[in-house]
């Protein structure tokens, strides 16, 4: 799986999560309640101050060590993409590894 579909995996555990959301989208279309519940869930993250797809990981059927290995795996792409060294990219996201 990707980080994109972390993230859509998550949005159905994440809304049963959430009633208040449940009830304030009832009465929208599919389309409209699926746009409100990926919202919330990028509101959420930002709250918690994560990326969204390492929330998605929280609701995932992932053990603890899986889902560090995963997030790992990310910021190890992420420091590739960015031509970084890999010390330097953990200190500046204050990774510990």
């Amino acid at each position: 799986m990707n980080k994109e579909e972390w993230i859509e995996a998550a949005l159905p555990k994440y809304i049963v999560t959430n009633p208040a959301l449940q009830e304030e989208i009832s009465g929208l279309s599919l389309k409209d309640q699926q746009d409100q519940i990926r919202w919330a869930f990028e509101d959420e993250a930002e709250a918690v101050n994560l990326e969204t797809w390492e929330l998605a990981l929280r609701f995932s059927d992932k053990s603890e060590d899986e889902v560090a290995a995963l997030r790992l795996a990310v910021h190890k792409e992420a420091a590739e993409a960015l031509d970084m060294d890999w010390d330097e990219y953990c200190e500046l996201n204050t990774l510990e590894v």
